[in-house]
Parts: structure tokens; C-alpha cells; sequence
């Protein structure tokens, strides 16, 4: 044989050649348009006109039966009567305006041929029901706040009152002082500084009050005491805000604005220039002894003052003969709980009491001697 193609691809050709033989033959749209492709039975000049020339008669007639039946309405009631008017209506245009463009089509039972007395009491109860429903969507909004967990508020609500069934009405002692005394917790966010370090300037300032507090931090050497009176002057607008505590002084606003100022003035100071009333003043004695002049019961000082480990980490410092020591970096928080002097005054009052009360002590006290030995101890 001549040919040089190998007898298996002969027989391969040949089989390709009698599938296409049998494959059906495609239509062919070469010669119509591509319009005519897409929609073959409209045409391009009559595709445009979408109108309905039997919808826009039917409203046609409509419009004008309404003008006519506004038009023989009486004019005693006092309404005008109107002129028949007709419109066409379009694709484009509408007759009646939608109401997110005219509000007043959303209130009930308002019409514009209504009088005026009617529109006008249609509008002022749409506008009380407008109102009530903003003040219960503020309500639900300012109970978020107020109250955040309504589920655990009920909860404490019934363990209350359980308790105060129990126990007949009658409250304990910290219970009441909770109800009559003030008290405002505060916790910084960790500072780059150590406890030793802190605990110093801690140990000084508590057991003063805020305006003597602020004095002694603000002449203070240490770079931490900075820190600390930054959070000691927002501790104590947290007190003020959130507790309502320090407010019964008049010349409070005074004492506040010198402090902003930095005036290095303390409350006594202040005091010296105002006229004093008889019996504001009061001299308490505190827990270690000392003996303290009160001048206003609700000016607010540091009952507590303490400090707290936070987080740490640790970095190198690569030395000589390749030795590497590893550098601790410590962060501190410190927290404030903040009181008014009345509680002083109480805690005054109790040492007073006790003192009174306490017996006389006796050297040879009338009672039985117990567990006696027959010989002496020495």
C-alpha cells in the first residue's frame, strides 16, 4: 500500500465521517435580522405606543360623574361646590398624590373636601397619637438604661419581700445605712507601675478628703501620683453624677471650680471668706483617735484607697559574655470607695456611745474562781 496513515486511523476517520452524515443539520438565521430573532411577530414603530385607549375613556367618564356629583352638592353646609374638572391619566402622571409626599393622607378619616374645623381636629389627634407613641418608644429606650435586666431586678424584687415578710418589717443595721448613706466605688485601668510603688501614695491621701487628696497628689514628686489624681477628679465626678453625693453645700460649685483650676486651696480655706452658720460646724473623732472639724456632712472623702496586681510580661536584656536577664514589666490599678462625712459623724457617735457605756473595770471583780490549783504557779 502507498498510503502511509496507519490502518487503525482509517478506520477511525471513517467512523467520524458517518457520525456528521447522520448528525441533523442546524436552522440557519443569517438572513433574518436580529430583531426579527428576538420578537418576529412586533413591529419596531408600533412597539412604542403602550397606551389604552378604552382604560383612559372609563376614567375619563368616572372624573367626570364625580365633578358632577361634587357640582349638585348644596353649598348650605359649608362647602363650596366645585367645578367639574377632567384629566387624563397616563403612564407618567397620577391624579392622587401619594401620601409619602402628603402627609396628611396617612390620618384616618381625613378627606380634602372636609371643612376646616374637622381637618383641623383630625390633625391635633394625629398629632397626640404622634406624641404618645414617641413618648412610650423614649420610655422603652430610657428602660434600657435604667433597667438593663428586668428578669433579675424581679428577681431581687421577690427575695425582698420575702425577707421583709420574714423578718416582720424590721431591717438590719447595714441595710439601713444603705439607705441613708452615700458610697461610690471606683476602679482605674492598669497602669505601668508596680504596687510598692503605688501603695505609698495610696497610704497617704486615704482617710482625706477629695479636695486635700488633690493637693497632696498634685505636689507629690512621684510620676504614678499624676495617674492617680486624674482618677481620683473622675472618681469623684462619678460620685456626683451617678450617687448625687457632695451636693449639700451651697459653696460646692466654688470648691469644684478651684480644683479644675489648680488653686492649691483647700475647703477650710474657702470657707474663711463666707459668713458660717451657727451649728454647721461639728468636731468628730475618728477611728484612730484624732479629732477632725466638719464643715459640710455631705463633702465626700476617701474612705478606702487600694491597689491590685494586673497583667505582666516579660522582655530580654541581652548583657555581656551572653548572658540575657529577663526585665518583668508590671501593670497596677488602683480603686477608690468614696464617702460623705456624715458617715464619720455616725461612726463618731457609735465610738461615743460605747465608750459611755463600757463598765467600770474592777480589780478584784465579785465573781466564783474557777479551776483553783493547791500550789502556786511560780
Amino acid at each position: 500500500m502507498s498510503a502511509r496513515i496507519p490502518s487503525r486511523r482509517l478506520g477511525q476517520s471513517g467512523q467520524s465521517l458517518l457520525i456528521l452524515a447522520c448528525r441533523p443539520r442546524s436552522t440557519q438565521w443569517t438572513a433574518v435580522p436580529t430583531l426579527a430573532q428576538r420578537n418576529a411577530s412586533t413591529d419596531s414603530a408600533t412597539s412604542k405606543d403602550l397606551s389604552n385607549p378604552l382604560l383612559e375613556k372609563y376614567l375619563q367618564q368616572q372624573e367626570a360623574e364625580r365633578a358632577a356629583a361634587d357640582a349638585a352638592q348644596p353649598a348650605g353646609q359649608g362647602k363650596a361646590p366645585k367645578k367639574p374638572t377632567t384629566t387624563l391619566r397616563d403612564g407618567a402622571t397620577y391624579s392622587v398624590p401619594s401620601p409619602l409626599f402628603n402627609p396628611e393622607r396617612l390620618i384616618p378619616g381625613f378627606r380634602n373636601n372636609s371643612p376646616a374645623e374637622e381637618k383641623a381636629a383630625l390633625k391635633a389627634q394625629a398629632e397626640q397619637r404622634r406624641l404618645a407613641v414617641q413618648r412610650e418608644e423614649e420610655k422603652r429606650l430610657l428602660s434600657v438604661n435604667l433597667d438593663p435586666d428586668p428578669a433579675a431586678r424581679r428577681s431581687l424584687e421577690r427575695r425582698l419581700v420575702i425577707k421583709g415578710v420574714t423578718k416582720h418589717g424590721r431591717m438590719t443595721k447595714a441595710a439601713k445605712i444603705a439607705r441613708t448613706e452615700r458610697t461610690s466605688l471606683y476602679k482605674s485601668h492598669f497602669l505601668p507601675t508596680s504596687v510598692k510603688k503605688m501603695q505609698k501614695i495610696l497610704r497617704q491621701i486615704a482617710g482625706k478628703t477629695v479636695s486635700e487628696a488633690l493637693v497632696q497628689l498634685r505636689f507629690s514628686p512621684k510620676k504614678v501620683a499624676r495617674d492617680i489624681m486624674k482618677g481620683l477628679i473622675i472618681a469623684q465626678d462619678e460620685a456626683i453624677a451617678g450617687r448625687g453625693m457632695g451636693l449639700g453645700d451651697k459653696h460646692a460649685l466654688s470648691k469644684w471650680i478651684e480644683q479644675r483650676n489648680e488653686v492649691a486651696s483647700t475647703l477650710a480655706e474657702l470657707d474663711e471668706t463666707t459668713p458660717k452658720t451657727k451649728g454647721a460646724t461639728q468636731v468628730i473623732e475618728l477611728k484612730d483617735g484624732k479629732k477632725k472639724l466638719v464643715k459640710d456632712p455631705t463633702e465626700i472623702y476617701i474612705d478606702q484607697a487600694w491597689c491590685g496586681r494586673g497583667e505582666a510580661w516579660k522582655s530580654p536584656e541581652f548583657r555581656a559574655r551572653g548572658r540575657v536577664n529577663m526585665l518583668t514589666h508590671r501593670t497596677t490599678s488602683f480603686s477608690f470607695l468614696l464617702k460623705e462625712e456624715k458617715t464619720r459623724m455616725r461612726i463618731s457617735e457609735e465610738i461615743k456611745k460605747k465608750r459611755a457605756n463600757r463598765k467600770l473595770w474592777v480589780a478584784l471583780p465579785d465573781r466564783p474562781v474557777t479551776a483553783q490549783r493547791q500550789y502556786c504557779l511560780w
